[in-house]
């Protein structure tokens, strides 16, 4: 009783708040000062901009913009916290040096309020460097409170709703999308800087191709068609490669209609290189330069704290072949075994099963233990390489094992970062594969790839041997940011609607 005595009183206090707030907004109208109608305020200088320069801008004027995030004494002298786009700075607001009229009109301003200030910078007596100001004026009026100010808003579920309010009352938040934003920076110059060309390939197509996923399905009025939100953007910009642009990528938003956890949204970031006369190492290469490189430059070293592990991100990461990894971290020796039914017993032996949909052979057998076995078990950088074939309808045969792919993907604290192949250019080989694939699809596995003519013509006119990776954002960000879930930073994540 007493804890719905507490709601009921909350809510009532909340009602009360919001009434005043629109009573203040209502009085301002009646008087010509109707904030909402601000066109621009030319600030000068941020809060941090403030601190660095202090000693150049110590008793010179500045204009500043933000939010109003706290009030402390209402008499003569009021001390509050501007929040703009790089931090907090503390205002000085004294009646005596911004006149009764304005004096009277701070006092009635809201926490939350937008504000655009001038004034003098200095150092108080306690040591804080601040704004002495000498007008204010309100640039916008919040009509809802923020959220309680020493505890912020914590509910999880409200705080990815409200990324707004989350933005405001949680510093923290923002720093993990300015790390996002250096990423993509930081990828987009190394690519470039190696000859790369950034395209742009379609969202809405007629094929859900390039990878094993369940598409979103949608239709184009007009031509009275379904048509499939990409899974990815491999098949498009392979195309490119045979039309002779020998280095390109894309960054792109990705839609997979699947299932959702800490690691995965149903829309989500990558970006997709292809290179002509350049294989799965050259990609490895690639990948590493980029995050190690991005970690350097962006958090100043190469050691981090991702999930509760300590990596370690200099370059020089370990390369492990499948085959290896189980052997090592599970025992069996897939090398040594040739016999399918002997492979898909070795990996019940251990408890491994095979999907449904699977067919019982040695690669599938490989890639299970793998998968169940192996994958959970690799917490600093690693690379592993050589796919099954039944696993990898995209990539290159092993010239040495033809059961085996040219292709690799990087694991870091059991997450995979990055999947890269030798492209698979031999136009025979992949009809064939595509031909396995819709077998498996006809079975009931919707996650497989379709049968994409269009694309088998492209390779027909000749690819060139060509290396090519994809690369989630969303989980670099979260591992340079040491987040555990991808809902952290991913501005406004996928959300169940609350009614």
């Amino acid at each position: 009783m007493s804890e719905q005595k507490n709601a009921n009183q909350s809510q009532q206090e909340l009602g009360d708040q919001l009434k005043i707030r629109r009573e203040k907004l209502a009085a301002l109208q009646a008087e010509g000062k109707d904030p909402f109608r601000q066109t621009r305020y030319q600030w000068n200088a941020t809060s941090q901009q403030i601190k660095d320069n202090y000693d150049e801008l110590e008793g010179k004027s500045v204009k500043v913009a933000g939010r109003l995030m706290s009030k402390r004494g209402m008499g003569k002298v009021s001390f509050c916290d501007l929040q703009d786009r790089d931090g907090r700075i503390q205002l000085f607001v004294k009646i005596d040096e911004v006149g009764e009229e304005t004096m009277a009109a701070f006092k009635k301003y809201d926490i939350g309020d937008i504000v655009g200030v001038e004034g003098e910078v200095f150092r108080t007596k306690m040591g804080e460097i601040s704004v002495r100001a000498k007008s204010i004026v309100l640039l916008s009026k919040s009509l809802l409170p923020l959220p309680e100010k020493f505890h912020g808003l914590q509910d999880k579920e409200l705080r990815f709703r409200q990324r707004y309010v989350d933005l405001m009352v949680n510093p923290d938040v923002k720093r993990n999308f300015v790390i996002r934003s250096r990423f993509i920076k930081y990828m987009r110059n190394y690519l470039d800087n190696m000859g790369y060309i950034e395209v742009e390939t379609p969202v809405l197509n007629t094929i859900a191709g390039g990878a094993s996923a369940r598409p979103f399905i949608t239709h184009h009025n007009t031509l009275d068609i379904d048509m499939f939100m990409r899974i990815a953007t491999e098949l498009p910009l392979k195309r490119l490669i045979v039309g002779g642009m020998d280095r390109v990528y894309e960054i792109g938003r990705i839609f997979r209609n699947e299932g959702m956890d800490p690691k995965h949204n149903p829309e989500f970031t990558t970006v997709e290189l292809y290179q002509a006369y350049a294989d799965f190492h050259d990609m490895m290469d690639i990948a590493e330069g980029i995050i190690s490189g991005a970690a350097k430059e962006i958090l100043g070293t190469y050691e981090i704290e991702w999930m509760g592990e300590k990596i370690d991100l200099t370059p020089g990461w370990r390369r492990l072949t499948m085959v290896d990894a189980v052997k090592e971290y599970v025992g069996i020796d897939f090398s040594a075994i040739t016999d399918d039914a002997e492979a898909v017993a070795a990996a019940k032996a251990i408890g491994v099963e095979l999907a449904d949909a699977a067919e019982k052979t040695w690669g599938n057998a490989l890639y299970a233990c793998f998968d169940q076995r192996v994958e959970e078990k690799l917490i600093q950088p690693t690379f592993i390489t050589m796919y099954p074939v039944e696993v990898s309808p995209l990539t290159k045969r092993s010239p040495v094992d033809p059961r085996l792919t040219e292709r690799f993907e990087l694991f870091v604290c059991h997450s995979e970062l990055a999947n890269a192949y030798s492209e698979l250019n031999d136009p025979i080989d992949q009809r064939q594969r595509f031909e396995k694939q819709v077998e498996q699809r006809e079975r009931g596995d919707d996650e497989t790839e379709m049968m994409d003519e269009d694309f088998l013509t492209a390779l027909e006119y000749g690819m060139a041997p060509t290396g090519g990776m994809g690369m989630g954002i969303d989980r670099c960000v979260m591992m340079l940011t040491g987040q555990d879930t991808i809902r952290e930073v991913i501005l406004f994540p996928t959300m169940k609607p609350l009614d």
